[in-house]
């Protein structure tokens, strides 16, 4: 006789029933309805990354064609992080009114559609105005997405289905520093950015036929009485806001260390061309194992120790790149990568279960940090940059995953 559980007091089917989800049920792991959501988020997630970040590795192409210093380069980057972060105060709640799918779907084509338009740029202002729209767009995915999630999915299975779809994030941020690094050493940066904009439209046209409708989603109402309510249980919480602050820090310290790598590697005495730094990104690669790896070890030993080993791992990786040996520099760079990746993971599938309601806010809370370290701290690490070489860029980093350490920590205590 097979297992069954209950949620809401609806028998839920067993976990290999693969007959589809009827309403009031959540979705199961190894139902055909878990593999097309775990596809389409998937995908969403390779595409929202590989679109915000697919300028990374050519910042040194742009400083020179365009004549800017390196801080400025990074704001092609930061820009986008920042205006995300300031549209996911908006388009998560605009989730919680009108639903999760129409959303994304709306977000992901207005994003690539702004992407392919950024190819047609001739001045650095308007290279800047249209990534700060991609930003804008891609907004509506990111928090949407982990809410969707939390919504949809067994409760038993958010962690790894979370893990898996923080998966496709890594490949994506991979795929779109791998695709732009060496496409631009043979055809330029414009060909390679069209090449992220028409992979992520196919994606987005993939997103919105597999991804099956939301069951659970119940809307709420978009009156600013309702959303500053919501707002103040959020922050009064014991642990959301630890979370958020957890996000900060940990988007702030990746994002710093692969904005300027690539700056150090490629000059004496590594000399690495350019599409040998976007090769570089494969280190992302380890995102891919380890954030389903941290979702299902969260089960065993709980978020908290999981997500500090994590930040742990993410120190020492940070620590090998001081040396100078190429070899222990990218040992280093995986090690990063997959503790982040790890960290992250764990610390968004927390935010579901930890917020009462309005959970599309609480997403969109936690992603605002998030990208908000991105541009601030991407950006602020190109003043260590330029003053203190890579060992200030190394220690601005060690000192955000210190203070990341230390709130998991808080986090742990306060929430086992």
């Amino acid at each position: 006789m097979s297992r069954t559980t209950t949620v809401d007091n609806v028998p839920a089917t067993t976990i290999n029933d693969t007959r589809p989800a009827q309403p009031g049920q959540f979705i199961q792991r190894g139902t055909p309805q878990f593999i097309r959501v775990t596809l389409a988020l998937f995908s969403a997630g390779l595409a929202t990354f590989a679109l915000l970040y697919c300028v990374q590795p050519i910042l040194p192409v742009l400083s020179n064609e365009f004549g800017v210093s390196p801080a400025s380069a990074s704001v092609s980057l930061s820009i986008s992080t920042a205006l995300l972060a300031v549209g996911l105060l908006f388009t998560g709640p605009l989730s919680d009114a009108i639903g999760r799918k129409q959303v994304m779907v709306t977000a992901l084509l207005l994003a690539s559609c702004c992407t392919l338009l950024s190819t047609l740029m001739t001045s650095w202002q308007g290279i800047l105005i249209m990534r700060a729209l991609i930003g804008l767009s891609l907004s509506g995915v990111a928090a949407v997405g982990m809410t969707y999630l939390s919504e949809e999915i067994h409760p038993s299975f958010v962690a790894f289905s979370m893990g898996l779809y923080i998966s496709g994030n890594s490949i994506g941020g991979m795929s779109g520093r791998l695709i732009t690094g060496v496409i631009t050493d043979f055809f330029g940066w414009r060909a390679a950015i069209a090449i992220i904009g028409c992979f992520a439209l196919a994606a987005a046209l993939m997103f919105w036929r597999i991804l099956p409708d939301s069951r659970h989603f119940k809307a709420t109402s978009l009156r600013p009485k309702s959303l500053l309510i919501n707002f103040r249980l959020h922050w009064r919480d014991r642990g959301l806001p630890l979370l958020f602050l957890e996000g900060f820090l940990l988007m702030g310290s990746f994002v710093t260390l692969f904005n300027y790598i690539g700056y150090r590697l490629m000059m004496s005495p590594w000399s690495l061309s350019q599409a040998v730094v976007g090769l570089l990104s494969l280190a992302y690669l380890t995102g891919t194992w380890s954030s389903p790896k941290a979702g299902a070890m969260t089960q065993r030993y709980g978020r908290g120790p999981v997500m500090v080993t994590a930040t742990g791992v993410m120190l020492f990786g940070l620590l090998m790149t001081l040396f100078s040996s190429l070899w222990l520099i990218f040992a280093g760079m995986l090690l990063f990568s997959a503790g982040f990746f790890a960290a992250h993971s764990v610390a968004s599938s927390w935010i579901g279960p930890r917020a009462r309601r309005a959970r599309g806010q609480a997403s969109s809370l936690y992603l605002f940090s998030y990208y908000l370290g991105s541009s601030i701290a991407g950006t602020a690490g190109g003043v260590f940059w330029h003053n203190y070489g890579w060992n200030g860029v190394g220690g601005f980093i060690a000192l955000m995953l210190v203070l990341a350490v230390l709130t998991g920590s808080l986090l742990h205590r306060r929430l086992r």
